[in-house]
């Protein structure tokens, strides 16, 4: 099965897509990795789920990435005696460590590390920013506050702090038992809420210990002020707009999606565009035409991938989604402009000589008549590199390593092939021309640039490119040197 496009398809799982059936009917339709949202659901039922994608990459004989997107530090109110409370504009409200049931005056908020770093003129949001208060007095157990903006509140909303950088630790108890499970599962990648400083993502690659990649959603501001320190010690980026759009002005999360994006590809790690995308196919089968045009946005950006949510976990078109997702996708890149635009936003990185080797692969590409550039890669540098220049024609990662090419399967315009280990060059060249032949990359007799590192097994060694024929001779006879 091989994708006619390149930027990639996250589907989230939960309960419209617990099953076997609907899972190999999302992934055929065009979803490439499937998000388990630890949030939500018991350890079982993930494990469920896991087990259903493996066989599903068993049955098709296709990597497939798995990504576990851990809660973080989730900062929640209380209970009301009422069970809710309609706060008026203008009227005074206090929060404070005090259990007793809320009342229309004050509530618990169980977190004293908010009340020790909050000042005076702090906003809070509850609700995802539908109330709005602002702290006129604080101290170690309270803070008096200003109903800038009322409404409804009841148990246990959520509350943003958007001013503050918290003194909270970077993974809940919760957070690291569901890391644990995940790394034991064998997922491909963890994604790490509510990141605020790079020590965030250390502690948790610390946890992982190698087993996962470490992918950090940026949806703080202090995340989006630290992001070049952030981006250099995560493995990857959402652009987590849902919560980014909470504790910012939601006109500014534009501007900062498209910093991001490019940041993270300058970078040769990926980024997925995340939140929102097709709300309204939650209920309807067709999106609206603002939500196509927002996912479209993305794919011109270059994000190497694009996220459902709610869409494929609880909706009731999960699939419909997927292929509305997949058909943008195609018409996009199908699209003369796009090719202008990623163009026009690649950065030129001239630093090492793994970078000029990937940069002379893509415009050999681009000015002779090659199919594919085929990467034999152990970790998958060679081909984030090889993908940071957004070459024209399609990207074979060929890796003997399962885990290697079901994490690669995030990067944009990547396909992944398990092959045998090489340990000459002049057999990486043989064993790419039968794998693009066989894929369909290429035809015989037609082209393929093959890049590698030598020696062979030996992480960053990206050092030499030869363009190939695929033809009888190179295949069943060697490569006579």
């Amino acid at each position: 099965m091989r994708r006619l496009r390149n930027v990639k398809i996250v589907a989230t799982l939960g309960p419209a897509s617990n099953d076997y059936a609907t899972i190999r009917a999302l992934f055929e339709a065009g979803a490439d990795v499937f998000r388990l949202n630890m949030s939500h659901g018991t350890h079982e039922e993930q494990r469920a789920r896991h087990t259903i994608i493996r066989q599903v990459e068993a049955d098709t004989g296709l990597p497939i990435c798995i990504l576990a997107d851990l809660q973080g530090p989730k900062l929640r109110v209380g209970v009301f005696a009422n069970g809710s409370e309609e706060l008026v504009t203008g009227a005074d409200f206090r929060l404070d460590l005090d259990p007793a049931p809320g009342t229309l005056m004050r509530v618990n908020l169980p977190h004293p590390e908010i009340f020790a770093a909050l000042e005076p003129g702090a906003s809070l949001l509850v609700n995802d920013g539908k109330i709005r208060l602002e702290v006129t007095d604080c101290g170690a157990d309270y803070a008096n506050c200003k109903v800038t903006v009322g409404g409804t509140i009841s148990n246990r909303k959520g509350v943003n702090v958007p001013d503050v950088v918290l003194p909270l630790a970077a993974l809940s108890d919760k957070d690291r038992a569901d890391l644990e499970f995940a790394c034991e599962m064998g997922v491909d990648w963890l994604a790490l809420s509510f990141v605020q400083r790079p020590e965030d993502v250390l502690e948790a690659r610390e946890l992982a210990k190698g087993r996962a990649a470490i992918l950090s959603k940026i949806e703080k501001p202090a995340a989006v002020k630290a992001y070049d320190a952030i981006l250099a010690v995560s493995d990857g980026i959402m652009v987590a707009r849902g919560d980014l759009g909470v504790e910012l002005p939601v006109q500014a999360v534009p501007p900062i999606q498209k910093r991001l994006v490019r940041g993270a590809r300058a970078a040769a790690k990926p980024v997925i565009v995340a939140t929102q995308m097709l709300e309204s196919m939650i209920e309807s089968p067709m999106p609206t035409r603002a939500e196509v045009s927002d996912v479209a946005t993305a794919i011109y950006e270059g994000a190497d991938a694009i996220m459902l949510s709610a869409e494929s976990a609880a909706g009731s078109y999960p699939v419909e989604a997927v292929t509305t997702m997949n058909n943008v996708a195609i018409s996009v890149e199908g699209d003369p402009v796009y090719r202008d635009i990623i163009e026009a936003s690649r950065s030129a990185v001239r630093q090492t000589v793994a970078d000029a080797i990937v940069s002379a692969a893509r415009e050999i590409a681009e000015t002779t008549n090659i199919k594919a550039v085929c990467c034999f890669t152990q970790t998958g540098t060679t081909v984030s590199l090889v993908a940071r220049e957004r070459p024209r024609v399609p990207i074979m990662a060929l890796t003997p390593l399962m885990e290697t090419a079901r994490r690669l399967s995030l990067t944009w315009g990547t396909h992944c092939v398990i092959t045998e280990p090489q340990e000459r060059f002049k057999g990486a060249v043989i064993a790419a021309a039968r794998a693009a032949l066989s894929y369909g990359f290429a035809h015989e007799h037609e082209q393929i640039l093959v890049v590698a590192g030598v020696p062979f097994n030996v992480q960053g060694t990206t050092n030499i490119l030869r363009v190939a024929p695929c033809d009888e001779r190179l295949i069943y006879r060697g490569d006579p040197e």
